[in-house]
């Protein structure tokens, strides 16, 4: 079996012919990197919802316009909560003139009251002097004691009485008054604001169109901040750490290349793309950015300042170069991108290679 596998190894070789381009190794730096692709996102960009079902009556902003954190941007039609809100004005107006009045009426009860009681003090004190001095009947002064205690509890019973309707009153208005609030947010939230101060980039309805709680009415994100969000293969998420330095194409910026930084990795994996969502940071900026531009990135795992290195197509079956007169030569490969590759052991500066043929 050793015998067949050594056999089949030599005839690869033998069958294998190079071309006539020629190079030789060179010392420079090398860096290994991954590949990820993605695109540009505004920093906190996000999509906004309605938080009711409706039909839109007024579109308050338009694309590209910056906004603050607050402010109205679309208002959904909203005739029934607005007169309930309506309704629940008028009953917490109602409830605070009604107890009003009636706090009113019970503290002129209380006053007579306590007036009756005050006469009637009077009125047997005077009756109880008569009595002292052997004038007047007992029947006159039990009278006046029985006038007074009567005039003792009804100023008792409409001082409780006051306080009762004070304490029912101030509920009934509590609760009107919660009544309005809810009202008042439940017709707010008919009016669709932005959770962020930001730049419009994108309305996704008109107006007279129904609005759901489930879709989109609008894209927001900062309006001058922008980041860059990856997708990096799952056998390659184990190299990518947080600060790792990325070389950055894009389409809009032909023959440029820019410097970002992993900010942050996402550590849940996406089960359909089998990926991970990595998202980072430019240190050198494009003059103009927007949303979803589509970026290429290297991110850079390892670099070597100074490495003996070879153009990969000259590399074939991950070890081996061929030298002059077809002869082939095993070498020890390093770091890799995908233009080079770093020569270990097996070659000098001083040998030429030739370019397996295609």
């Amino acid at each position: 079996m050793k015998i067949s596998i050594f056999l089949f190894s030599v005839l690869a070789i033998l069958s294998c012919k190079s071309s006539n381009e020629k190079t030789s190794p060179v010392t420079e730096s090398i860096s290994e990197s991954v590949y990820a692709s993605g695109f540009v996102k505004s920093k906190n960009q996000y999509q906004v919802y309605s938080t009711v079902n409706g039909l839109i009556q007024e579109i308050l902003v338009h694309e590209g316009d910056t906004v603050r954190k607050g402010s109205p941007l679309i208002r959904v039609k909203n005739e029934p909560s607005n007169l309930n809100a309506y309704n629940a004005k008028l009953a917490a107006d109602n409830a605070l003139n009604s107890n009003t009045d009636k706090l009113s009426e019970a503290k002129v009860a209380i006053n007579f009251a306590l007036s009756q009681m005050k006469n009637d003090s009077l009125l047997l004190m005077r009756q109880r002097n008569l009595w002292n001095q052997k004038f007047g009947s007992l029947n006159d002064y039990e009278q006046k004691q029985l006038a007074y205690k009567n005039s003792v509890a009804n100023y008792e019973t409409a001082r409780l009485h006051y306080l009762e309707l004070k304490r029912q009153l101030e509920f009934v208005l509590d609760q009107s008054k919660t009544n309005l609030k809810i009202s008042n947010v439940l017709a707010g939230d008919y009016l669709i604001k932005a959770d962020t101060t930001g730049r419009i980039y994108k309305i996704l309805i008109a107006k007279g169109e129904y609005v759901n709680t489930l879709n989109p009415v609008a894209v927001m994100g900062d309006a001058s901040e922008f980041l860059i969000e990856m997708k990096v293969d799952e056998f390659d998420i184990a190299r990518i750490q947080k600060g790792q330095k990325i070389l950055v194409t894009m389409d809009s910026y032909k023959d440029t290349v820019f410097d970002a930084i992993i900010d942050d990795i996402e550590p849940l994996m996406n089960e359909q793309s089998r990926s991970f969502t990595v998202n980072a940071a430019f240190i050198t900026k494009p003059r103009v950015l927007y949303p979803n531009l589509s970026v290429e990135a290297n991110i850079i795992i390892r670099t070597k300042d100074k490495a003996l290195t070879i153009p990969r197509i000259f590399l074939f079956n991950d070890s081996l170069v061929i030298l002059k007169k077809g002869e082939t030569r095993k070498v020890t490969v390093g770091l890799k991108d995908y233009q080079k590759v770093e020569i270990l052991s097996g070659l000098s500066t001083h040998d030429i290679i030739y370019k397996p043929a295609q």
